[in-house]
Formats: structure tokens, C-alpha cells, sequence
């Protein structure tokens, strides 16, 4: 199949250039998120290569891209003759629904502040920098700032036992603190949202995201396929980058709601020709 309709639907970044270059494995997981979650059906190597192929990505990439996915727990393959079927292992399901629920119900407006914020005192020692890292990855995930060394911050108070579920897998609960209460006025609670979160930076890439999305304009089936999954795989990002703030928190005109909605209007006009064109290189 031809490359162009990949690369006509890579979107191109103005000013953070590392939203618009994904590695093989990043896309891949959009593919199996996006495709072959909901398929329920194993996966031949030759799909994957027209698949990511359409995305730029070359065959050797795509190979080493399918076996650390397995070396990871997260795909099996199975040889039959010359060629390999992949399957989502229970641990890639897993892994994938729950990446799947939160892109999805990402972005929705956030009802009325009532002007409680969760506060969490998690330190992790110097010397363990692998769980460092892992605790900052987390706790972003969950949607809470860092607002200064060891102190994390949520306006959304109800996910406290999410974050206590986190703090215990890392281990480090029975040294963390959580707290739950008002902060001053609602000034001061902008000034620490603005301390916790670099609100400018995250505009930034919405206006990017704004930009590059618009500027897509698939003309056939392998074309919208591959704007299809660009288009998911730049919205992946997102739960990492936004907290998902209360309107009051947030500036005049969020450029987060544009993007919430014309992610969701291509999601669903684009989403029917890109299974059609999935299904047409994953078939036998």
C-alpha cells in the first residue's frame, strides 16, 4: 500500500515538536488499543506492518516494537507455519481498557468546584530514582500537581483512594500523608494551580493539537486510517499533561475544550473508514 497516506496524516507541530514524533511502540499500543482490543482476534505480523507502515514506521522498527510488547507481558505470539498471530495477553487487555476508559472520558467538562483539593505528602529517598520517577508517572497520571518537593495536589478530592491504591503498589504509603480541606480564596487557589501546573505550556499543546488536527485532510481509506490513529495518538497524551482543573481553576477561553470536541467529532466521522481499512490489511 502506498506511504503517502501516512504521511500526509502526520500532523506537524509548530512549536513542541515532540508531540508529533511517537516511537514504534507508542503507536503500536494505539493500534492495539484502538483495533485489535475491541477486535478480540489474534493479529498476523504482516497487519502490524501495513498498519504502522501507513504511519511511517519501517518494518524492522515494527518487528522490535511487537517483541518487547511481549517481552513485556503485554502480547503472545504464536507461530503457525511461516507466519505469527499476536494476542493481547490478559495483562494487555488490562493495561489497554483502562488506558482506553481514561482517553475516552477524558476532556469532559468538570462540574461545579465546591473548593476542596486533595493534598498529598509522598517522598520517595534520593537513592531510588527508579521509584522516583515511578511516583511522579503515577500520581501525574491520576491527575495531581507537584506544587513543591514531596507535595502533590489534586482538586479532585474523590480520588483519594485512587491515589492511596498508587502510593501502596509503589510502597511507599505508610510514609505518605494525605489531607483534604479549603485553600484560602479563590485567587489563591489559581495562584497554586498555576504553580502546580504549567497551564501555559498545556494550552500550548492543545493549540498545537487544534492546529495539526485541523490541517488533516484524508482523501482515501488508507489516508483516514492513518489520521484515525494519529489523531488518538496525540489525544493519549493528554491525561499526562492535564489535570482535568474545574472550570473556576482554569484561564478564560480553555483551549482544552476546543480540542475535547474536534477530537471527538473526527473520532467519530473517521473512525468507521479506519476499521474498514483495518479490517482490509488484517484480514487473510
Amino acid at each position: 500500500m502506498a506511504r503517502s497516506g501516512g504521511d500526509a496524516a502526520r500532523p506537524q507541530f509548530r512549536r513542541r515538536r515532540e508531540l508529533g514524533a511517537a516511537s514504534a511502540r507508542s503507536l503500536l499500543l494505539t493500534v492495539l488499543g484502538e483495533f485489535v482490543l475491541p477486535g478480540g482476534e489474534p493479529v498476523w505480523t504482516a497487519a502490524f506492518l501495513r498498519a504502522l507502515g501507513l504511519l511511517g514506521v519501517e518494518e524492522k522498527a515494527v518487528r522490535q516494537a511487537l517483541a518487547r510488547s511481549a517481552a513485556e507481558g503485554w502480547l503472545a505470539g504464536e507461530r503457525r507455519g511461516r507466519r505469527t498471530a499476536w494476542r493481547l495477553t490478559p495483562a494487555g487487555e488490562r493495561l489497554l481498557t483502562d488506558g482506553t476508559e481514561r482517553i475516552y472520558g477524558f476532556g469532559e467538562p468538570v462540574g461545579e468546584w465546591d473548593g476542596r483539593w486533595l493534598l498529598v505528602l509522598a517522598t520517595v529517598p534520593e537513592t531510588s530514582r527508579r521509584l522516583r520517577h515511578l511516583l511522579r508517572t503515577r500520581l501525574a497520571w491520576s491527575g495531581l500537581g507537584n506544587l513543591s518537593p514531596g507535595v502533590w495536589v489534586s482538586p479532585h478530592p474523590e480520588r483519594e483512594p485512587e491515589v492511596r491504591d498508587v502510593l501502596a503498589e509503589i510502597g511507599v504509603a505508610d510514609t505518605s500523608t494525605l489531607f483534604t480541606g479549603r485553600l484560602g480564596d479563590l485567587a489563591e487557589a489559581r495562584r497554586v494551580a498555576r504553580q502546580a501546573w504549567d497551564l501555559d505550556e498545556i494550552e500550548l499543546a492543545y493549540e498545537d493539537f487544534l492546529d495539526a488536527v485541523r490541517s488533516l485532510r484524508p482523501a482515501d481509506d488508507p489516508g483516514t486510517f492513518a489520521a484515525h490513529t494519529r489523531l488518538v495518538q496525540e489525544w493519549r497524551r493528554f491525561p499526562f499533561l492535564d489535570p482535568g482543573l474545574p472550570a473556576e481553576l482554569l484561564p478564560d477561553d480553555w483551549s482544552g475544550s476546543q480540542a475535547y470536541t474536534l477530537f471527538h467529532e473526527r473520532h467519530d466521522t473517521w473512525r468507521p473508514v479506519a476499521d474498514r481499512q483495518w479490517k482490509a490489511m488484517s484480514g487473510d
